[in-house]
């Protein structure tokens, strides 16, 4: 027998691979579904944002409300639009809220 190798559990694994937010992306919370792939969320800056999810997240990921979501406001209409570009896992969203990312908005 070998030596035994280290293997990071799943949740360590999904920590190490957080996105955190870059210049020009904020964090939200999705407030309402609308439709359409389209979402209301809660960003950390005090805006509320009408959210487009696009076509390379469509079917891939499944935002709900309550989920943390790193948003990129439009150039035009920045206060009011803007992209869902991740959505973060529950144990990632408690590890921001701990690092101190996460300001203003709650997760529920």
């Amino acid at each position: 027998m070998g030596k035994k190798k280290f293997e990071p559990t799943p949740e360590e694994l999904e920590v190490a691979r957080i996105r955190i937010p870059r210049q020009g992306e904020v964090l939200g919370v999705v407030e309402m579904m609308l439709g359409a792939d389209k979402v209301r969320g809660k960003c950390d800056d005090g805006n509320t944002r009408i959210c487009r999810i696009p076509g390379r997240l469509r079917k891939k990921v499944w935002v709900k409300i309550g989920d943390l979501i790193l948003i990129q406001p439009w150039k035009v209409q920045s206060e009011e639009r803007g992209d869902i570009i991740f959505r973060y896992t529950p144990t990632q969203a408690n590890w921001l809220r701990r690092k101190g990312f996460v300001k203003t908005i709650s997760i529920e």
